[in-house]
């Protein structure tokens, strides 16, 4: 399976699902701005919707979107847990969560990213804020669903990541800096960060 990637943008996500799941992925990063991966084609002939991540499985079909994408890589390896099967009611709870941080989280930094008004950025502070709020509240065990690492603390993980990029304190939320530290000492994430240059050592 072919992984198309731009470090530590949301694609971070099935990166390290896939790393913790002992699934070795081809990578291939792409130029958001351009368009373009390293091979040197275009994009958009991969994703028309021209963002990451995109998943070329290896069939030739390409699967795109962070819930979809983690959950196939989950379920490739089921007794990892990094999914709970599906039809649980701990499968829904997952796939509630990763709504949540797609619609509710995910989508708030837009403005932040690509240039967004001062009025569009303001607000979208002001919604971070509070979803992380929720967030921090619901973080009362080391992971979203309990003490077992799943998908969704993958999508967490990586979203979070961005509060440091955007100058965002995060000192009012203990518990999810707890959550970031030992999520980044997991093997599979420091893998994961370190194929993409995000990790100095």
């Amino acid at each position: 399976m072919k992984l198309y990637y731009s470090p530590g943008a949301c694609s971070l996500a099935p990166h390290i699902v896939a790393c913790e799941a002992g699934i070795d992925l081809d990578l291939c990063r792409v130029d958001l701005r351009k368009k373009k991966t390293e091979d040197g084609d275009d994009f958009y002939d991969i994703n028309p919707k021209g963002y990451v991540p995109a998943l070329r499985i290896d069939d030739g079909e390409v699967l795109t979107e962070v819930p979809a994408v983690v959950q196939y890589l989950a379920d490739q390896a089921p007794d990892t847990g990094l999914a709970p099967p599906a039809g649980s009611r701990e499968r829904y709870h997952m796939q509630e969560w990763l709504n949540f941080i797609s619609t509710e989280v995910h989508k708030c930094f837009v403005p932040l990213f690509w240039n967004g008004t001062d009025a569009e950025k303001e607000t979208a502070r002001e919604k971070i804020q509070q979803r992380f709020d929720y967030i921090e509240e619901k973080l009362r065990q080391d992971y979203l669903m309990g003490d077992r690492f799943t998908a969704a603390d993958a999508y967490l993980f990586t979203i979070a990541n961005w509060l440091d990029r955007q100058d965002m304190d995060t000192s009012a939320w203990p518990r999810l800096q707890a959550f970031q530290e030992r999520v980044r000492n997991r093997p599979g994430a420091r893998k994961a960060l370190r194929q993409e240059g995000l990790l100095g050592d």
